[in-house]
């Protein structure tokens, strides 16, 4: 094999379209993202046709943009590395004909990678000597879980979400307290300047044994809370609203992370999915895990959300281990099992 294998990624799995080159899974040479946030803030939050428009729109120029960072053609490129699933079908459907599309003009391998995958690896590129075995917490708007990862390719799910998702949970929370679209980040800066003096619900997730997490519970006791206020008409403060929310809701999160981390004795816990921006949750994170000598590791706020560098990473390793490999007849899927 040679010694540099550059990987063009493809990612359209939401409202970002994204082409990445990455050189041996770890450095990115390009990364370039066309955001819809603008587009669909008016909507209060995605809206799939508009989405997968717009991708079509952007894909070509982003391809070409990327190129041109990364100092490369598409001749130097040994793969390509497109998100198949999970995600919004229409907004897959364009990244997945771009890329079989490049693919089959160029002949070059093609490569079909779970998002999932992706989010996992975003903490290669921010970590060079991380590897597997590790624990891992994944959370973003679809997923909330735990995942065992026991190699590039290997995982077991150890629990998830039996109801919400947590990012999904910020969202509405967000919009209840009438914050604009996306909401999770919209949430933490208004936690930033409230005081967690409201409990929303006791703490559950303490007592169970397993590793699945609830967040339907709280999101209704929120949007009961502020909904009982306003028929009172009682004033309520939404940073003290958001503040208590964010503590319960990252809580449980941290508490079964390391626990899991204790019982599989694994001794490196890595954050994936756009939640791991939550500074909050990575604060939490390492001074709960440091008793036990746990180590917490997560991307940069850049890598969080969706991006095609961390489609590319993952697809480095597809391709060096010869996995992963698709064709012209590769169809997206809008859902994949976590493991």
């Amino acid at each position: 094999m040679k010694k540099d294998i550059y990987i063009l990624g493809i990612e359209s799995s939401c409202d970002e379209t994204s082409v990445a080159v990455v050189k041996n899974g770890r450095e990115v040479l390009s990364n370039v993202i066309a955001s819809q946030i603008d587009i669909h803030r008016l909507y209060g939050g995605v809206v799939p046709e508009i989405a997968s428009r717009n991708h079509v729109k952007n894909i070509d120029v982003v391809l070409q943009e990327s190129l041109q960072q990364a100092g490369k053609t598409l001749e130097d490129i040994d793969a390509i590395a497109v998100t198949y699933g999970a995600g919004l079908l229409g907004a897959l459907i364009v990244g997945v004909s771009f890329a079989k599309s490049l693919s089959y003009a160029t002949g070059k391998p093609l490569l079909a990678i779970n998002h999932i995958q992706g989010h996992i690896a975003a903490n290669y590129i921010a970590h060079p000597t991380l590897k597997p075995p590790f624990m891992c917490l994944l959370v973003s708007g679809g997923h909330t879980a735990l995942l065992h990862v026991k190699d590039y390719h290997t995982r077991e799910k150890i629990g998830s979400t039996t109801d919400d998702s947590v990012g999904e949970c910020f969202d509405k929370v967000a919009r209840e307290c009438g914050l604009c679209y996306p909401g999770g980040p919209e949430v933490e800066k208004q936690a930033k300047m409230g005081t967690a003096c409201i409990t929303f619900v006791k703490k559950p997730h303490e007592k169970r044994k397993d590793f699945n997490f609830s967040y339907s519970g709280l999101k209704t006791a929120v949007i009961n809370y502020i909904h009982n206020a306003k028929q009172r008409n009682e004033a309520i403060s939404v940073p003290d609203i958001c503040a208590s929310f964010q503590k319960e809701a990252l809580e449980q999160l941290v508490f079964k992370a390391v626990q899991a981390c204790v019982k599989y004795n694994e001794k490196t816990l890595i954050i994936a999915g756009g939640v791991s921006a939550n500074q909050t949750l990575r604060s939490m994170c390492e001074k709960a895990a440091k008793p036990y000598g746990i180590h917490v590791y997560y991307p940069p706020l850049k890598l969080c959300t969706d991006n095609a560098a961390m489609i590319a990473s993952q697809g480095y390793y597809s391709f060096i281990h010869g996995k992963d490999i698709a064709d012209i007849t590769l169809t997206p899927s809008s859902t994949i099992p976590l493991e």
